[in-house]
């Protein structure tokens, strides 16, 4: 990857700020394990919508942290099969073996690997899920669960599980390790390595540290918008807000409240890439990647996103034509969150991104100037092999 191809990347992700959909936005690039691009742009605060002249403007940088949303479910997916690794637990072991009042309406046989994969029949959350005054009510959450009735017979169809399936991933590690998900994945990968962020939820002390999200784009009309607040539990501008809460901030969601920097984040993707080893810190085994990386649905169309998404148990895959992660891409894997934020890595070039804006826009015109970054990346990034 050259200096100008460096540059070619970065105007791509000029042009789509200047789109005016995302008030800021950040990028970083490895390549090789070395940091090639690792920039900003934009506002941390002051630069939403419905912000007035007289509002203080706070610019964003590298070190901003920001939420991820639903790319946080790349870091749980990450843990839960350290767990198995250590045998904490084991991925194919039924949800009630371990919650055994989840069995309740149908959901006994449903196993850790269909709520990874996003076939287990329970994709919308429950009503009440993100009280703020109840979310980190733990007991209140598990009856949520248990009381769900799948929406078809588990393991035959894919439907993508926004936020419910991290919340009974977190209950699940509750379970079995006697601590919270957030203290878990701290002492099992973040401290080890010297994170500063990528857990769930922030430090009371940090809230006023974390960039805003801010509702734009075209106002959604249905079925997307059904759709979302289904997935939700709320309408997607009243979710965006949420989002911004220092409740919500400070709270567990496993699948949604991840805070992170996209430095932090592709440097993530990089212990992955690295096949579990990164700056002389041994995390996991190879083997454990790979298994977590086995393709579980072939473009099959998802009844929640109706679209057709390759998954592993946890992540979303390339494909060898076109794929989130560009073109030609077969191989590179990692996670999308609210359709503007994306973190990969694809061993085949070398390289680990994570990009992530603040603008919540579902469909957009300009999406495809979004598109473009992870595409251009790629033909910047010629693979290995063809250097």
């Amino acid at each position: 990857m050259t200096r100008d191809g460096v540059e070619r990347i970065w105007k791509d992700a000029r042009t789509l700020y200047r789109s005016g959909i995302h008030p800021a936005l950040t990028l970083c690039v490895r390549r090789h394990g070395e940091v090639v691009l690792d920039r900003a742009i934009g506002h941390a605060r002051g630069n939403g919508p419905k912000d007035g002249p007289d509002t203080e403007k706070v610019l964003a940088t590298p070190e901003t942290p920001m939420c991820m949303f639903s790319a946080t479910k790349g870091i749980t997916a990450a843990l839960i099969h350290l767990l198995d690794e250590r045998g904490v637990l084991h991925v194919g072991d039924r949800i009630a073996e371990y919650l055994p009042e989840f069995a309740r309406n149908g959901k006994s046989g449903i196993t850790i690997a269909q709520v990874l994969s996003h076939r287990a029949g329970i994709p919308n959350l429950p009503a009440g899920s993100l009280d703020l005054d109840r979310m980190d009510d733990w007991e209140f959450q598990r009856e949520l669960f248990y009381d769900a009735t799948p929406i078809h017979r588990p393991g035959k169809r894919q439907a993508y599980h926004a936020v419910s399936g991290g919340n009974l991933l977190g209950e699940v590690v509750r379970e079995v390790t006697g601590k919270g998900i957030r203290d878990v994945l701290a002492e099992g990968i973040l401290d080890p390595l010297g994170f500063r962020w990528t857990n769930y939820g922030v430090a009371a002390e940090d809230v006023d540290k974390v960039a805003l999200n801010y509702p734009t784009g075209p106002v959604l009309l249905p079925p997307m918008s059904t759709m979302l607040t289904r997935a939700l539990g709320l309408p997607p501008d009243e979710a965006t807000v949420l989002s911004n809460e220092p409740r919500f901030l400070t709270a567990v969601a496993p699948a949604a409240n991840g805070v992170t920097t996209a430095n932090e984040l592709s440097r993530f993707y990089e212990l992955l890439r690295n096949g579990g080893e990164l700056d002389g810190v041994r995390i996991m085994d190879p083997r454990t990647i790979r298994r977590a990386t086995v393709e579980q649905s072939h473009l099959e169309v998802d009844l929640s996103l109706g679209l057709p998404i390759g998954f592993s148990m946890g992540f979303m895959l390339g494909g060898r034509r076109v794929s989130l992660f560009g073109g030609d891409t077969a191989g590179a894997f990692g996670h999308l969150g609210w359709i503007n934020i994306l973190s990969w890595t694809d061993p085949a070039r070398a390289i680990s991104v994570a990009m992530i804006t603040t603008g919540k826009a579902a469909l957009y015109p300009e999406v495809t100037r979004f598109l473009q970054i992870p595409r251009r990346i790629g033909m910047e990034a010629s693979k290995i092999q063809d250097n």
